[in-house]
This record gives C-alpha cells, sequence and structure tokens, in this order.
C-alpha cells in the first residue's frame, strides 16, 4: 500500500470524533431506590457483616458524599431498606388475598405470595432484623398496625369466634409459620409448593386447634350429682 494512502487512514481514523460517556443525572427519590437495591443486593449475596456506606455506594456507583448527604447512616439506610422491603411484600401478600373466597384460600395465597418473595429475594428481611439497632429504631407496634395483619386478625376472629384481641395474637403468632417456611426453603432447598401445603396446614390447624381448645376451656360442666342418681355431697354427710 502506498504509504501517503496509508498515512491518510491512520489520520482520517485518530481524527474521527469518538462518542463521549456522559454521566446520567437521576433524581433524588430514583438515586435512593437505586441505592437501597445495590444494599439488597449485597445483603442477599454476602450477609451485613462487611456492610457499610462506603461499600453500598460502590456498588451503586454513588459518591461518598451522596451517600451520607441521602441516609446519614448504615442503620438509617437499613430501617429505609426493611420498611420498603415490608412494604413491597404486604402489598403483594393483600392484592392476593383480594381473589380469596374461602379461609383456607386466603391463607394459601398469602402464605404462596410470602414463599414467593423469598424465593426471589432471600431472607432479607431476617437479616435486617437480625441486624444491630435495627430493632430498636423500628417501633415494635408499627407492624402490628398494618393493614395485612388488621385484615387477617378481623376475619379470623369472626370466622372462628374469637375475640379481638386473641385474633390479634394469633394472628401475629400465625404469621412467624411462613417465616420459619421461607428459612426452610432458602436452606433445604424443597419443593416450594410441598412447603407452601405444610404451612397452610399448620396454619389452619393452630387456629382450629385454638378455637376448640379455648371453646373447651370455658364449657361448663355439670356435676356428677345433677347427671347421676346420687346424693350431693352436703346432703351424704349429714
Amino acid at each position: 500500500m502506498d504509504a501517503r494512502i496509508l498515512i491518510a487512514i491512520i489520520w482520517t481514523a485518530n481524527t474521527i470524533e469518538k462518542p463521549v460517556a456522559v454521566a446520567r443525572r437521576f433524581g433524588r427519590e430514583k438515586r435512593m431506590s437505586m441505592i437501597l437495591d445495590s444494599a439488597a443486593s449485597l445483603i442477599v449475596e454476602q450477609g451485613t457483616a462487611d456492610l457499610s456506606l462506603e461499600s453500598i455506594g460502590e456498588h451503586a456507583g454513588v459518591s461518598k458524599t451522596l451517600m451520607y448527604r441521602y441516609f446519614g447512616t448504615l442503620v438509617s439506610l437499613l430501617k429505609a431498606l426493611l420498611n420498603r422491603e415490608y412494604r413491597h411484600l404486604r402489598a403483594q401478600q393483600l392484592e392476593a388475598a383480594e381473589s380469596a373466597d374461602t379461609y383456607e384460600d386466603l391463607v394459601r395465597k398469602v402464605t404462596r405470595e410470602y414463599l414467593l418473595y423469598i424465593e426471589e429475594r432471600g431472607l432479607i428481611i431476617d437479616r435486617l432484623q437480625a441486624y444491630p439497632n435495627i430493632a430498636r429504631a423500628q417501633d415494635p407496634t408499627h407492624y402490628n398496625r398494618e393493614p395485612s395483619v388488621e385484615y387477617f386478625a378481623e376475619i379470623t376472629a369472626e370466622l372462628f369466634g374469637f375475640q379481638s384481641d386473641v385474633a390479634i395474637a394469633a394472628t401475629e403468632i400465625s404469621f412467624g409459620i411462613p417465616a420459619a417456611a421461607g428459612e426452610f426453603l432458602v436452606r433445604s432447598g424443597m419443593d416450594r409448593q410441598l412447603i407452601e401445603d405444610i404451612t397452610v396446614s399448620m396454619i389452619l390447624g393452630s387456629v382450629s386447634g385454638l378455637r376448640t381448645d379455648m371453646l373447651g376451656r370455658q364449657l361448663k360442666v355439670k356435676p356428677p350429682s345433677d347427671v347421676l342418681d346420687l346424693p350431693s355431697p352436703s346432703k351424704a354427710a349429714e
């Protein structure tokens, strides 16, 4: 090839304007959502032991200055993430409950949403709850007032004849069964449908057992002298 042509080709290649990478600018809410997404991803991958605002910011592509401006402390960030995860999960469960016909159908659909959430997100809620200071930073009655718990407790009270406080307690305690099922799903790798069936049976059994037990405790009994042809103890002593 002629040297002059080669030089011209090289010169042209070097002078062609190359695209310049432009940093994308996001609004505050979008940026904070991206940060929470990155925090969730890191927690699922490696837990919370080595978590820091700096490591989350690096994963999210956000400067240290912005990280502290948005959240201030790691505990504040994790608390915001926990609130977001709870809201998302409860919204999915409430939506599923809309189409339930029977109590069993209600329990099954709500349980299924929880197990699907665990299958997708892992034990992120459990890990966040176990993080130091998160439990103390969170109002312990906050989630007791959530619509999902209130709805479930009201339905349970109406169908099984429980007093309101008993229904709320039963609902809160029964929520621990799907939580244990989710942990077992992650740890065991058992078929999700089978775990769902077991969980639903345990919840229904516990509520039915509670109703039977409480009813049995309150039933009045007659003394033997009222049933059998026997003198009462006071008359027999005379």
